[in-house]
């Protein structure tokens, strides 16, 4: 039997149909770089909030200020991912400020943690308590890991309200945050856990020998494998910072704080980088705060930056000024603020790879990154680009490169 020869017309169906086969195998084979594409497209092409200010060619820079021409931008995704055969391992630890109360929440945090991440690196685990752990406390976190466990007792000093706080206008202060219904507003003891985190963990004896920390909370979820070393990462490409949700704080809780910071620049402007990130927390070039904030229950970062000078500068400022007690400022909003201006806008680090939820709030990684890391997530259950997310102020930044 003898086939007959293809038409012109046979053989343009055949090319049009070899150009939509390779479409589809294309398209799935898109990353999560598109939808963060789409997203910074209709981030960036839509004006500011009504309510901000916007920022024309004669607005001024507040001191330190980026000028128009840099072009560092913050970093939006891994770049190189470590190799996990690599014996490297960086000066890190993974730390987790916890109480007796709160086993259960320890033990599902460290559990998924060591299964997703650390069962494969080891990093060795710190625990801070105000009151001793309990021997059972220890027994059962302990089994959890093959990795070094480390439990220490926060010493008086760096926990308690220090005696020249005006207890009547703390008082005060508490008072009216209880009546505004604001979440821990009458706290002391959340208070004194903000002024801990905010000034003082990177201090504490257990934590000296060490550059890099994994901030841990109890009843959190990691929702996918992690087969690279975040903190080998970090290092690599001279990050300081690193994230997975931001969002605005509560405004009546950092009344003073944006004035108290204005002050502590116009008197040390050598801190701020000319090379800062003062467009994700102020959209008038530094009038205002915009309340923005990288949420700090989950942190990767480097103490070495909490320990230098402009920060320990910074930070005895606001203690000070005594805003922690008389207000609620919190521990998020104090490192979102310093990052930011000292800061250069590229070393800091959005994990867009790291399935995380905290409390309703979740990062579920997108496309090629949820297949390809396993996770459990949904990824529509992703507050990455909600109405009240802060990922858009990030993402406007500069012009940024997915790796």
């Amino acid at each position: 039997m003898v086939l007959p020869l293809l038409t012109a017309a046979h053989r343009r169906f055949i090319i049009i149909a070899l150009i939509a086969v390779l479409c589809v195998f294309y398209f799935m084979s898109m990353g999560p770089e598109d939808y963060y594409s789409s997203a910074k497209s209709l981030s960036t092409g839509q004006s500011k909030d009504s309510t901000s200010v916007e920022q024309t060619s004669d607005t001024p820079l507040l001191l330190g200020s980026a000028p128009a021409q840099s072009k560092p931008s913050p970093s939006f995704g891994n770049i190189t991912p470590h190799d996990v055969s690599s014996p490297r391992r960086a000066n890190a630890t993974l730390v987790m400020l916890a109480r007796n109360s709160d086993l259960d929440g320890v033990i599902s945090s460290v559990e998924q943690l060591e299964a997703k991440f650390n069962r494969k690196f080891k990093y060795p685990w710190v625990f801070l308590n105000d009151q001793p752990f309990s021997s059972e406390f220890k027994r059962r976190v302990s089994v959890l890991t093959d990795a070094d466990v480390s439990f220490g007792l926060i010493p008086h000093e760096m926990w308690v309200q220090p005696d020249w706080i005006d207890e009547g206008r703390a008082q005060a202060g508490r008072n009216m945050l209880v009546k505004e219904g604001v979440i821990y507003g009458g706290s002391v003891s959340y208070r004194n856990m903000c002024r801990f985190n905010s000034g003082f963990f990177f201090r504490h004896e257990l934590l000296t020998p060490y550059k890099w920390y994994w901030r841990v909370e109890p009843d959190v979820r990691f929702y996918c494998d992690l087969d690279y070393d975040p903190f080998v990462f970090m290092e690599d490409h001279d990050k300081v910072y690193g994230f997975t949700i931001s969002m605005p704080e509560w405004a009546p809780t950092i009344i003073s704080l944006w004035s108290i910071v204005q002050e502590f620049i116009s008197e040390f402007p050598q801190y701020v980088s000319p090379d800062n990130a003062m467009d994700f927390i102020s959209d008038d070039a530094g009038d205002s705060f915009n309340m923005c904030h990288f949420w700090s229950n989950f942190e990767i970062a480097d103490m070495d930056f909490w320990r230098g000078e402009a920060y320990t500068k910074f930070f005895d400022y606001l203690e000070n000024a005594g805003g922690f007690y008389y207000e609620r400022w919190g521990d998020a909003p104090v490192h979102s603020i310093a990052a930011a201006l000292f800061a250069r806008k590229d070393q800091l680090h959005f994990f867009k790879d790291i399935g995380y939820k905290h409390a309703e709030f979740a990062h579920c990684p997108q496309g090629k990154q949820w297949r390809e890391g396993h996770c459990s997530c949904n990824p529509n259950d992703n507050f990455d680009f909600a109405q009240s997310s802060c990922l858009r102020n990030f993402m406007r930044l500069d012009d940024w490169m997915f790796g």
